[in-house]
């Protein structure tokens, strides 16, 4: 179901334009020149931006980019961003597919995908963000040795994804089952807080270019 724009996004959007991107095409192989940091991190589907936060107020060094496709859902991480104070987060309204138009060959160090769509049914396949048409794209983007930080609550959608990462070229260097079995683990999204919480179990890996 499509999620209806909310009355007064349009004044909350204008309220956070100093944190949205709205013509990235316009910075591609400019990131760092534009924005300067040590380096470019890219989030795929932010949310309500809890762990877009929290990690780049971990990470002060880097500028953190991320995405998302639900401009209902984008305003809320942007409003959290500005209320934190950060300046090394930036926000693109769009979907994975067109990353190649935004990020120059070998221009980000590492890449972000939590709790994406699992799209279970095997005709939607291509459209799984783990699976070989979108890591071509990746593999484009990223420079040599950079890192793709996966998570996700469903164990079929991590398996296949452990299969594509090694089919097509990555090495996986860290693998874990359940991340939260001994307590808090890392930095968590918003759902991820709720499966916790749950005690849902949540699978992570590590792979690198």
């Amino acid at each position: 179901m499509r999620m209806r724009r909310k009355p007064n996004l349009e004044t909350r959007l204008e309220k956070c334009s100093v944190v949205h991107i709205a013509e990235p095409e316009l910075y591609r192989g400019n990131w760092l020149d534009t924005f300067p940091h040590r380096e470019l991190h890219v989030e795929l589907g932010c949310g309500k931006g809890l762990f877009t936060v929290e990690t780049a107020k971990a990470e002060p060094g880097i500028l953190l980019v991320a995405l998302e496709k639900t401009a209902n859902v984008m305003v809320i991480a942007m409003e959290r961003t500005i209320q934190a104070g950060l300046q090394n987060v930036r926000f693109l309204n769009m979907l994975a597919d067109d990353l190649c138009d935004c990020f120059a060959p070998d221009e980000v160090a590492r890449l972000y995908i939590n709790f994406c769509d699992p799209w279970p049914a095997n005709r939607h396949v291509k459209r799984r963000l783990t699976g070989e048409p979108f890591l071509t794209l990746y593999k484009q983007i990223l420079r040599s040795g950079s890192e793709i930080h996966f998570k996700t609550d469903d164990l079929t959608l991590f398996e296949f994804s452990l299969c594509e990462f090694k089919r097509c070229g990555f090495s996986i260097i860290d693998e874990v089952r359940d991340l939260h079995k001994n307590g808090p683990a890392g930095i968590m999204t918003d759902y991820e807080l709720k499966f916790y919480e749950q005690g849902v179990p949540i699978y992570m890996c590590v792979v690198q270019k």
